[in-house]
C-alpha cells in the first residue's frame, strides 16, 4: 500500500508538472496580451474570457489539492455587480474582473506555477528516478561501460570506491520516496500561498455573513409577528364571530326560525371569508404553486394577478433549492407590486435566467424611472425605494438584505424617464428538473 501511494504521488506529480508548465505559460501569456490590448480596444472583449479560463484552471488545482492531499484552498471571487447605468456590458464585465483582487493573485500565481510549481510537482518522480539511477550506474560501470566523468550526486563514476557507494545512496533516495505524498503536498501549499485571500478579505467576508445572518433572523421574527397579527385580526376573529352566531342559532332555531336562517347565511359568509383569508395567509407564507411547480410557474401565476400587463420570459432548466426559490419569488412579488403602485407604468416584464451557477432575474417597467438606491442608513432618504418612483430611496435595502442571506446582490438601473431595471442575482445549485430536492 505504501509503495502504491508513492508511485501514485509520482504519477500525479508528472501530470501536475505538465499542466503547470503548459497551462500556466499559456494562460499567463494570454492574460498579458489581453491586458496589453486594453489600450487599443480588443482587450475589453478578450480579458473577461481569459480571466474566466484562469479561474477554472485555479479551481481545478483547488479540487486536486483537496482530493489528493486534503489541503483546502479557499476561493473568494467578488460577485458580479449586475448592470450599471452608463456602461456597456463588455466594459462592466472587464471592469469587474480587473477590480477583483483575486484576478491579480491568480496572475502572480501563474508566474510562480510555471517555474516553482513545475519543479515542486516533479520532486516525487525525480526522487524515484534518482534512487534507480544509483543502481543503474554501478551496473553499467561494472559491465565495462566507460561513463567518463559521470557523476551521481557527489559521487564520481571514475572512482571504484565511490561507485560502490552509489547503491547505498540510491537505496536511501528510494527509502525517502515514501514521503512522496508530502512532497506533492508541497506543490499545493505553494499554490495556497498565492491563491488564498488575505485575512482582511476573509474577515470582511465573515462580517458580511454575520450581518446577513442577523438580517435573516430579524426577518424571520418579523414574519412570525405578521402571521400572528394576521391570524388574530383576520381569520381568528371571523371564526370567533361565527362560533357566537352558531350559539345564537342554536337558541333561536325553535322559536325564531327566520332569524336563525339569517344567522346561518351570515355564518356561511363568515366561513367563506375566513377560508379566503387563510388561503391568502398561506400564499403569503409559501405559495402552493411555488412548492408544486417551481419558480417559473409561480412567477407566471403572479404576473397574471398583477393589475398591469406583465410579460415573463426565460425558462429555468430545473428546480432550485426551496429557500432560494422562496426568496426570489417574494422579491419579484414585492418589485411587481411596488411597480404597479408607484411606477405609472403601462407594462412590466420579468426575465428569468440560470447560468454559471447563478440565478439572475431582471424585473423592468416602462414607468417614469429616476430611482436611486441610497446607501443603507444614509442621509436624505425619502420615499420607500419603489421601482419607478423618482428620488433617492432606501426601501430596496430590504430586498438587498433578503438576498444577502444567500450571497445574492441587487442592482438598479433607472434613468429619469425610464425604463427601470432591477436585477437580482443569487449563486445557487440547480436541482433535478423533476424534484426540488438537490
Amino acid at each position: 500500500m505504501r509503495v502504491r501511494r508513492t508511485l501514485v504521488a509520482a504519477a500525479r506529480g508528472v501530470g501536475l508538472a505538465a499542466v503547470s508548465l503548459a497551462g500556466s505559460v499559456l494562460l499567463f501569456s494570454l492574460t498579458l496580451v489581453s491586458l496589453t490590448l486594453l489600450m487599443v480596444g480588443p482587450g475589453w472583449l478578450t480579458t473577461p474570457p481569459v480571466v474566466r479560463l484562469t479561474r477554472r484552471f485555479a479551481d481545478h488545482r483547488r479540487a486536486w489539492a483537496h482530493s489528493w492531499t486534503g489541503i483546502r484552498i479557499p476561493a473568494d471571487y467578488r460577485p458580479s455587480p449586475g448592470p450599471q447605468p452608463g456602461l456597456p456590458g463588455m466594459a462592466q464585465r472587464c471592469q469587474h474582473v480587473l477590480s477583483d483582487p483575486a484576478t491579480w493573485r491568480e496572475l502572480l500565481w501563474l508566474l510562480v506555477d510555471m517555474v516553482a510549481g513545475f519543479l515542486t510537482a516533479l520532486l516525487p518522480v525525480l526522487l524515484i528516478a534518482f534512487g534507480i539511477e544509483g543502481f543503474v550506474i554501478p551496473v553499467l560501470v561494472w559491465s565495462g561501460v566507460d561513463l567518463g566523468g559521470q557523476t551521481y550526486g557527489f559521487l564520481y563514476a571514475s572512482d571504484p570506491v565511490q561507485v560502490a557507494l552509489m547503491p547505498v545512496l540510491g537505496a536511501a533516495a528510494l527509502a525517502a520516496s515514501r514521503f512522496n505524498p508530502k512532497l506533492l503536498a508541497l506543490h499545493f501549499r505553494l499554490a495556497a500561498v498565492f491563491l488564498t485571500p488575505p485575512k482582511a478579505e476573509l474577515a470582511a467576508r465573515v462580517a458580511r455573513l454575520t450581518e446577513t445572518r442577523h438580517d435573516a433572523v430579524d426577518a424571520s421574527a418579523a414574519e412570525l409577528r405578521r402571521i400572528e397579527r394576521d391570524l388574530h385580526d383576520g381569520a381568528q376573529a371571523r371564526l370567533v364571530a361565527m362560533g357566537m352566531d352558531l350559539g345564537t342559532i342554536e337558541a333561536l332555531i325553535e322559536r325564531d326560525p327566520a332569524k336563525a336562517k339569517e344567522l346561518v347565511a351570515r355564518a356561511r359568509t363568515s366561513s367563506a371569508q375566513a377560508l379566503t383569508e387563510l388561503r391568502d395567509l398561506v400564499r403569503g407564507i409559501h405559495p402552493p404553486v411555488l412548492a408544486e411547480r417551481g419558480l417559473d410557474d409561480a412567477v407566471r401565476a403572479l404576473a397574471l394577478r398583477m393589475p398591469l400587463p406583465v410579460e415573463v420570459t426565460g425558462r429555468l432548466p430545473g428546480r432550485l433549492e426551496a429557500p432560494v426559490e422562496s426568496a426570489a419569488y417574494f422579491s419579484v412579488s414585492e418589485l411587481l407590486t411596488n411597480t404597479a403602485k408607484h411606477a405609472d407604468a403601462a407594462r412590466a416584464w420579468v426575465d428569468l435566467e440560470y447560468a454559471d451557477g447563478r440565478l439572475r432575474i431582471t424585473v423592468g417597467d416602462d414607468g417614469r424611472g429616476g430611482v436611486v438606491l441610497a446607501p443603507a442608513g444614509g442621509p436624505g432618504q425619502t420615499g420607500t425605494g419603489m421601482p419607478g418612483q423618482a428620488g433617492t430611496h432606501s426601501g430596496l435595502h430590504g430586498l438587498e438584505r433578503r438576498l444577502g442571506t444567500f450571497d445574492g446582490i441587487l442592482a438598479v438601473s433607472s434613468p429619469a424617464g425610464g425604463p427601470t431595471l432591477v436585477t437580482l442575482e443569487i449563486p445557487c445549485a440547480l436541482c433535478s428538473p423533476k424534484t426540488s430536492s438537490c
